[in-house]
């Protein structure tokens, strides 16, 4: 009594093998999804559309858990949708990883004992370019094994060529509307990768370092700074103090002397600077820290750069050449020697900035770059939140993305590699600047020559919700899917790429956002909360735990633990636990189609359903409700625990089992049921299909003769209830599970077989004494039947004997030793509650687990003792 439209074909009349070998149908069958189409979109289709793109990962990347934990709710998604009957389109693609990327094919050009150098740009670039034709993007096969249902048919590439026309486009308009420029400013350098890198790729560590206090100027005109980077102190060209600090306010606008050199800095009034931190002055170095850069743009202050590229020290005296740490232990050593260091902290840890790919400490430095100017765009970004045209999910999400938009600095763009999209800008022998767009012809002649930098990552990859729809060409594709319906990614590059996202789309797509939701997850920890690293001995490999337990297991382990943006803990026990619920559905599945679960003809009229069956039909729609809200509210977490509680529990455990009595009587209520049991499992496995993909598909078409699950619908609540029904099913269950504990608590074996005698006449309990008897191992009440204990529970009496099943006197002596534990635990938490001196003195957490103590033994002497008394006597 759900909303299925698919016309359903006779179940076949292949048996399912006896047990469920994921590896023996995961890749098959995947293929064959890929090969009928089920996965390609049709940009002519007249269905309302539903689109993803998937965050492209990096083409030198492979699977982790992170990405298998995204990709499967992305997937669970589309898989829903085209069931729903939505023209769906879930594209694929990578990225060209620019520093990634190039540090590999340099690694193997090193192992060669050659460098990019030797080769030079244009031959580097095309061994990078093979490399990624024979190494790159082995993670998009990895999603495969996953069961990814993505339109490989659209696969995309930020460096392809549709995508860096778009780049180029999309540089010339900004550039045109003057919101890209060239200007010099403190960015992140690394010393190793030689090029500038985002905030992103910078990662901090606490570092233990050393905190020194250094003396500048001569007799009354000094004062004392500290530092932890000497090194810098080269390229001083101020000290700054605080406008009110009354300390210092005889020296501003003096010059003293900075020691180690010939030269002499002023002594500039700053707010920025906090005159209760330290001694209440700093050195300012504007061409090597950022804030230092700000006070120098503030005072006129020169900008000296007194380290290579390298990290080498460039300035003319006893330190040129020096690495900067060995420039640092130099330099304080010459200032101790002069007597200027008054105070030493060693060591001193501290938040120190590295490179993400190769761990080098990163170095701020002044430098010419490109940048795009972000107060507009960021505006806009913020807007379309903020007047709802985008839902930022979990919404109280919406407060770091705000702080982010509401606050964005202009964004450095240029990155000083040879693989990326070379930044569009040519330089004439005049000092002329030219952007060059895609349809525009290059300047030639002798003296031109193009700018050397690359485009970052970011800029690239903040185009992809329509650069891979076919932007800037108004494409089928474009005009149909664009804007897509939900981003679904990690809160940990909302500020990274989400924002960029939005910037560039609402900007070139005249103001429509890239996307409706935007859908954030936490991170993948392991199974104790600590992060996940390849450092760490908790490093897993998805690709290890889908060869032993099957991607199902894996995608519902993951589905489980996602609670929108908190963070997924996982451990293999649980990924065990998914492939056993896989198992159950197979094996319940099997036995299902070996006693006559059916999809063929009409469900029965409601008046030929018993209780039972009406009661699962009615927990059927209220599941499919259940779910279908928990989609809508992006509830993933919460979704697979209702498919697993209604899976196990109600249909397994529960309906299987009270229908058992049926289906072995035979007759026309075993067909009834058969035609239940089988519209039970249709739907049940359509509900769970998106999030296991592989075991739901095979079931289903082998119970239904069905094409495939990927293309079949998505069931509806029919509006069918039954309250009464399940109401009474409510009471066999507690009959069954109090009854269940009692056998359990008195030693007997759960096959044991008891003779009892049930009192359920004028109870709704009645017509459910053979499944009950069943399901208890129950033997009707014979000759000599002894009631030895007798259990009221749910308005009924069931009465056993246990005479000859247990070994009384044991069992007395086993109850007689808890039941005097329990007691002893009484009187000991009494006696401490009982004491005014323990409660005046106890932290009340104490004192409330006493009290639990309490209520526990207590508790336990009452089970006991009814225990006791129900035992037979000698």
């Amino acid at each position: 009594m759900t909303e299925n439209t698919q016309q359903q074909n006779p179940a076949p009349t292949t048996e399912l093998p006896t047990q469920y070998a994921p590896a023996q149908v995961e890749g098959e069958l995947y293929e064959r999804w890929v090969e009928r189409g089920y996965f390609t979109a049709d940009a002519g289709s007249d269905k309302d559309p539903y689109t993803i793109v998937i965050p492209p990962p990096n083409v030198t990347g492979a699977l982790h858990l992170g990405h298998a934990f995204q990709v499967t709710l992305m997937d669970a998604l589309t898989r829903r949708k085209r069931m729903q009957g939505f023209e769906t389109l879930w594209l694929p693609g990578m990225d060209h990883a620019g520093i990634a990327t190039q540090n590999k094919v340099e690694q193997q050009l090193a192992e060669e004992g050659k460098s990019r150098h030797d080769l030079g740009r244009e031959a580097f670039t095309e061994r990078v370019w093979q490399w990624k034709d024979e190494y790159g993007g082995r993670i998009l096969g990895q999603l495969k094994r996953l069961g990814a249902g993505l339109d490989w048919s659209r696969e995309r590439f930020t460096m392809d060529e549709g995508l860096s026309k778009a780049v180029q486009t999309i540089f010339k308009n900004l550039y045109d509307d003057e919101l890209i420029y060239r200007a010099e400013r403190i960015i992140n350098w690394c010393p190793r990768c030689l090029t500038a890198i985002s905030d992103i790729e910078v990662e901090y560590q606490e570092d233990a370092g050393e905190l020194v206090s250094i003396k500048y100027g001569e007799g009354e005109d000094t004062l004392v700074v500290a530092t932890t980077r000497a090194e810098t102190m080269l390229g001083d060209t101020a000290v700054a103090v605080h406008p009110d600090d009354e300390r210092y306010a005889h020296l501003i606008g003096k010059l003293i002397k900075l020691p180690l050199t010939d030269r002499s800095i002023p002594v500039v009034a700053d707010t920025h600077v906090d005159p209760e931190f330290g001694t209440g002055a700093v050195k300012v170095t504007p061409a090597h820290d950022p804030n230092d850069f700000a006070i120098g743009q503030r005072h006129n202050l020169p900008s000296m750069t007194v380290m290579d590229e390298h990290g080498i020290i460039t300035v003319h005296g006893p330190f040129l050449g020096l690495d900067r740490f060995e420039a640092r232990s130099t330099i304080v050593g010459a200032l101790r020697e002069q007597g200027r260091i008054v105070a030493e902290k060693r060591p001193y840890v501290h938040s120190v900035g590295h490179c993400s790919r190769c761990k080098t400490t990163v170095e701020p430095r002044l430098s010419m770059q490109w940048w795009v100017k972000v107060g507009p765009l960021a505006q806009a970004a913020g807007d379309a939140v903020r007047d709802g045209r985008v839902k930022i999910h979990p919404e109280d999400m919406s407060k770091r993305y705000f702080d982010w938009v509401d606050n964005m600095h202009d964004w450095c763009i240029s990155r000083q590699l040879w693989w990326g999209h070379r930044i569009p800008i040519w330089y004439g022998p005049e000092g002329e600047v030219v952007c060059v767009g895609p349809d525009d012809e290059v300047p030639t002649g002798e003296g031109w020559h193009q700018d050397p930098d690359v485009l970052d990552t970011w800029f690239s990859s903040g185009l992809w919700p329509f650069s891979t729809l076919g932007w800037p060409e108004k494409t089928p594709d474009l005009d149909k899917f664009y804007a897509t319906d939900v981003l679904v990614t990690g809160h940990d590059i909302i500020f990274f790429w989400v924002a960029r996202m939005m910037m560039f789309g609402l900007y070139a797509m005249d103001g429509e956002a890239p996307f409706n939701t935007v859908a954030l997850t936490g991170l993948v920890r392991d199974e104790f909360g600590k992060k996940m690293s390849k450092s760490n001995p908790n490093a897993v490999d998805p690709l290890d735990w889908m060869d032993a337990y099957g991607s199902d297991a894996v995608r519902f382990t993951l589905a489980k633990g996602a609670n929108p943006g908190a963070d997924v803990p996982i451990g293999e026990d649980w990924v065990q636990a998914s492939r056993n619920f896989a198992n159950k559905i197979w094996n319940a599945t099997r036995f299902a189609l070996m006693n006559g679960a059916t999809v063929e003809g009409e469900l029965p009229p409601v008046e030929q359903l018993s209780a039972v069956d009406r009661w699962i039909l009615s927990r059927l729609n209220k599941t499919v409700a259940e779910v279908d809200a928990y989609y809508d509210d992006y509830q993933f977490a919460k979704l697979s625990e209702s498919l697993y509680h209604f899976a196990w529990d109600e249909v397994f455990d529960w309906y299987v089992e009270l229908s058992k009595t049926t289906f072995f009587e035979g007759g026309e209520q075993a067909k009834v049921s058969g035609r239940v049991l089988g519209e039970v499992l249709d739907v049940m496995l359509r509900v769970l299909h998106p999030i296991v993909p592989f075991v739901t598909d095979t079931l289903w078409t082998t119970l239904t003769g069905g094409e495939s699950l990927v293309i079949a619908d998505w069931p509806k609540d029919s509006g069918f209830r039954d309250e009464a029904a399940e109401r009474e099913i409510e009471l066999v269950q507690q009959v069954v599970t109090e009854v269940r504990r009692f056998r359990s608590d008195q030693g007997l074996q759960p096959g044991q077989k008891v003779p009892a005698e049930l009192t359920l006449t004028g109870t709704a309990l009645a017509p459910h004494e053979a499944a009950i008897r069943q399901l208890l191992r129950l033997q009707p009440a014979g000759e000599g039947f002894h009631a030895t204990a007798s259990l009221p529970v749910a308005g009924a009496t069931v009465a056993l004997d246990l005479s000859g099943t247990i070994d009384v006197e044991a069992e007395r002596k086993r109850l007689a030793k808890d039941l005097g534990a329990a007691e002893k635990e009484k009187q000991q938490a009494t006696a401490k509650l009982g004491n005014e001196a323990f409660l005046a003195k106890a932290p009340d957490n104490v004192v409330d687990k006493i009290r639990t103590r309490l209520a526990k033994a207590e508790a336990d002497i009452d089970r006991i003792t009814t225990q006791l008394a129900s035992l037979p006597q000698a």
